[in-house]
């Protein structure tokens, strides 16, 4: 993939269209909270899991950037809103079966597969084309709720939440749209999001992208030009992450975390001194990324009904 070639210490140039994603996604992420800031709704107030040797330091030239799926929630948060926008009749049973086959690659390869998130952006962009962007955010909250707030890895939360009791800004970086970003962000009581930007003209969706989906390199750029525009310190930021694609924007900062990392990214920390964190249990959990009290045999099932689907689809 695209990401190995950030494994060598130089770095690779971005192109156009990434620094073009990363710079709206930055752009996007800070209007957001501005506009939102009175009305941040907070976190409720709940027993957190603490790492008592979790090192923070109140520093407001350092921030915290997470990854969002299978780093902050199980799943990727792109399938989970194409299944609320199915629900709701947005598209078929055609597009479901699709996301369907997308949802079950990620769990049990517990990696970003870019030809599969490729496809469910592509088919999410159509799915939202002529829809106002205050339509969306209406059903990304009740989504959020549906399918989304019970997937929020505990261990995660905890650690997002150390940086706020620091001080510190927290910020989601994640290729889903910004929206569906923002939603969790807020809900989790975290700073905002960076992410996917879509087009939008006069509050309508167009269907078409600015630059392209926040994945990878792209992500790097927005860090970059966040931390430019909030003047941080990268050196003295922490990022988190569980793919090797985010490896370029794990070695911008100071404090990279590997958390619930598939294989590449393991042993990369490992060369590399980073730090780990993994959330999932049972040594079946750890392989696929998923919590092992979901069973075997449900996943199983669904996975046999996706791929039946897909076959049907030739």
């Amino acid at each position: 993939m695209a990401a190995l070639g950030w494994l060598t210490p130089r770095r690779r140039p971005a192109t156009a269209r990434s620094v073009l994603a990363g710079e709206a996604a930055a752009e996007a992420a800070r209007k957001s909270v501005q506009e939102n800031e009175d009305a941040q709704a907070t976190a409720p107030e709940e027993a957190r899991e603490r790492e008592e040797e979790f090192p923070v330091a109140g520093d407001e030239k350092a921030a915290a950037f997470f990854d969002l799926d299978n780093t902050v929630m199980q799943g990727a948060a792109i399938f989970h809103f194409g299944r609320g926008l199915y629900k709701r009749q947005f598209f078929g049973k055609r597009e479901l079966a699709r996301f369907a086959w997308q949802q079950a690659w990620f769990r049990l390869a517990g990696i970003e597969d870019p030809e599969h998130m490729q496809e469910a952006r592509d088919s999410v962009l159509s799915i939202v084309k002529g829809h106002r962007v205050s339509e969306l955010m209406t059903i990304g909250e009740e989504i959020y709720d549906e399918y989304m707030a019970e997937r929020i890895w505990a261990g995660t939360r905890a650690l997002a939440q150390a940086h706020l009791d620091a001080g510190q800004k927290v910020w989601l970086v994640t290729a889903a749209p910004v929206e569906t970003a923002t939603i969790i962000a807020r809900r989790l009581g975290l700073t905002g999001a960076l992410g996917t930007v879509a087009e939008s003209i006069g509050g309508v969706y167009t269907g078409r992208l600015v630059g392209e989906l926040l994945h990878g390199p792209a992500k790097a750029e927005a860090v970059r030009a966040l931390a430019v525009a909030e003047g941080l310190d990268l050196t003295r930021c922490a990022a988190y992450s569980d793919s090797a694609n985010d490896i370029p924007m794990l070695s911008l900062v100071g404090h990279p975390y590997a958390v619930n990392p598939d294989g590449r990214l393991r042993k990369h920390a490992r060369e590399h001194g980073w730090r780990l964190r993994d959330y999932r249990t049972g040594r079946k959990a750890a392989k696929v990324g998923i919590p092992a009290a979901a069973g075997v045999g449900a996943l199983a099932g669904g996975t046999a009904a996706a791929i039946a689907l897909h076959r049907r689809r030739r």
